[in-house]
């Protein structure tokens, strides 16, 4: 028997060897096929002409929009940020996960401090489970208005998508335009304490489209011929509006969203808010002809100014018939919803769904409740009225649990985290609201006052996290698209009015929640999202509207080192830039 045991024990334990050998192999193999992908980036004013107007704009490699990154997963890059412009800058790789890598996430004074004119920077990262469609910007100042571009993740070599593969992919990056220096727009509203003036038009992969003056002859063409089924990446890369987007007489089936795949849905208009990517798939099933692609403004802010333009790109079929000499047939027209039509945003972002059962956290370590919403600040005695044209001789603020956050100067937060520099930032970011009020109400004026601080809450490593984003009424109720940096996270109910732990908790989907990195939270309604703080580092939480984060809707979250190499952030590159 004794020697039974033996022979089976030493068997199990050459299963085991070769189990091993064969799992070394196939990780082998898969880093085999990974590659390394080196580019450099030249920050650097370029003439840009739109509306008829010539603006010296900052771009990367004097191309607007910059370059598309195409990548596997698995990938590694080296992105060398040279900067030859005349302002800081940054680069955030929006929506890559960036495990253990947080120095190469880009936000200013959050993970790093900005590259100065005439320096540089490498960003080194891997791409670890992610497919579908990202893209990276500027995160210093308004710079992402012209610094931006699209980061593709295939499957990896020898994997295939989920769906059937499509004959032709395009990117239609979605964009915003001021007929001026974005930088002069931000700062003016910031001196004034006023809303900045909203842009002057919409772009899709940097042209407003021959609805708008003087765009006829750059408008966007997207080929295509008869009984294909092509992808389209779509990515809203504007400043401060949501889109809506739609092809006439196209129905468009959606696949992915934010690098993660999604149960295909059917619909005819796709709403995407500031830092969202959608992945849609077409069948060119009309007749031959130039078909408008369309996107433009849902202005959730009940009497708030925003940009009405209707941006537009073309469609075309091959075999399209050619329109007889000195003729022009426009292409045929979309219909899009109304500027304020909430159902319809409603109806997308409800529809998403993983394509299949998925490992929501359940137990909660740490159960947040935050309110994102506008405020005002009183202007000191003595104060400027020049600098007080917000609201009744106010300034617009916005906040976070009535915390409005203010990015340190001297120091990012990730270093004075990592070294233990005191007085940078306070761990003392509340987990609920200081004071519990009608949130979707009318709201008293006594909490319309946000406090300035830089505060952040902490995370243990390892932590399963339901955070409830509650959107208020303070001034005005809007959609808010808050992105969290170096985590995607499960969308698992939203709603409108206040949330209700005791009803409301019945609406979680727990079994195929989409996952995200940037969540529409509704106007005058909430939505709750869960993750694991399985990655070290410091990572920014904020609206994605970039009016409302330089008004302070934002916090981070420090989540601790875990145990071993594994679970513990990569030590600070030696070309780190100094503040």
């Amino acid at each position: 028997m004794q020697a039974f045991n033996n022979m089976a024990t030493s068997n199990l334990s050459t299963l085991f060897f070769f189990f091993g050998l064969l799992l070394l192999f196939a990780n082998a193999l898969s880093m085999a096929n990974a590659k390394i992908h080196s580019h450099e980036f030249v920050i650097q004013a370029t003439p840009v002409k739109r509306l008829c107007n010539t603006q010296n704009s900052i771009t990367v490699n004097g191309q607007f929009p910059g370059p598309t990154l195409e990548v596997n997963n698995g990938d590694s890059l080296e992105i060398k940020v040279i900067n030859r412009a005349q302002y800081n800058i940054t680069i955030h790789w929006h929506g890559v996960r960036q495990m253990r890598t947080a120095w190469a996430d880009g936000p200013e004074f959050v993970t790093q401090c900005p590259i100065r004119p005439g320096g540089s920077y490498i960003y080194r990262f891997t791409i670890q489970g992610q497919e579908g469609t990202l893209w990276w910007h500027a995160h210093s100042s308004w710079l992402r208005a012209t610094v931006y571009g699209g980061l593709i993740i295939r499957p990896k070599e020898g994997d295939s998508y989920p769906f059937p593969k499509p004959k032709r992919e395009s990117l239609l990056l979605l964009g915003e335009w001021w007929d001026a220096n974005p930088i002069d727009v931000v700062n003016q509203a910031t001196r004034t304490g006023a809303a900045p003036n909203v842009s002057d038009t919409f772009t899709i992969n940097g042209q407003p489209g021959d609805l708008l003056k003087c765009s006829s002859n750059g408008t966007t063409i997207v080929p295509v011929d008869s009984g294909e089924t092509n992808l389209i990446r779509v990515v809203n890369s504007g400043l401060n509006q949501q889109l809506f987007f739609t092809i006439a007489n196209h129905k468009l089936t959606v696949v992915g969203a934010d690098a993660s795949y999604l149960k295909p849905f059917t619909t005819s208009v796709v709403m995407l808010g500031p830092g969202q990517t959608t992945d849609v798939l077409i069948t060119t099933d009309q007749p031959p002809a130039r078909y408008y692609i369309a996107a433009r403004a849902y202005a959730s802010a009940q009497g708030a100014p925003f940009d009405n333009t209707t941006t537009t790109a073309i469609l075309e079929y091959k075999t399209a018939p050619c329109p007889a000499k000195g003729a022009s047939v426009k292409p045929v027209l979309p219909l899009l919803p109304a500027y304020n039509d909430t159902p319809t945003a409603t109806a997308f972002t409800t529809s998403l769904r993983s394509p299949r059962k998925v490992e929501v956290p359940t137990d909660i370590d740490d159960s947040l409740f935050f309110t994102v919403g506008l405020g005002l600040q009183n202007c000191p005695p003595g104060t400027s009225s020049q600098n007080c044209q917000g609201p009744n001789g106010t300034r617009f603020a916005a906040s976070m649990n009535n915390v409005s956050f203010v990015l340190p100067s001297n120091f990012s937060l990730l270093q004075s985290h990592q070294e233990g520099i005191p007085g940078v930032f306070t761990t003392d970011f509340p987990a609920a609201p200081p004071v519990k009020f009608d949130y979707t109400g009318n709201v008293s004026q006594s909490l319309w006052q946000p406090v300035k601080a830089t505060k952040v809450y902490k995370l243990k490593y390892g932590a399963n996290v339901q955070l409830v984003l509650q959107g208020t009424s303070i001034f005005t109720a809007e959609n808010h698209p808050i992105h969290l940096h170096g985590y995607d996270f499960y969308i698992i109910a939203e709603g409108f009015g206040n949330f209700n732990p005791k009803t409301d908790t019945a609406k979680f989907n727990l079994v195929d929640p989409p996952l995200r990195n940037t969540a529409s939270v509704p106007v005058n309604g909430w939505a709750v999202i869960r993750f694991v703080a399985d990655n070290p580092g410091v990572w920014l939480l904020h609206c994605h509207l970039d009016v409302h984060i330089t008004w302070g809707l934002a916090t981070a979250f420090i989540v601790e080192d875990g145990v071993g190499m594994l679970e513990k952030l990569e030590s600070a590159p030696a070309d780190l830039p100094v503040c």
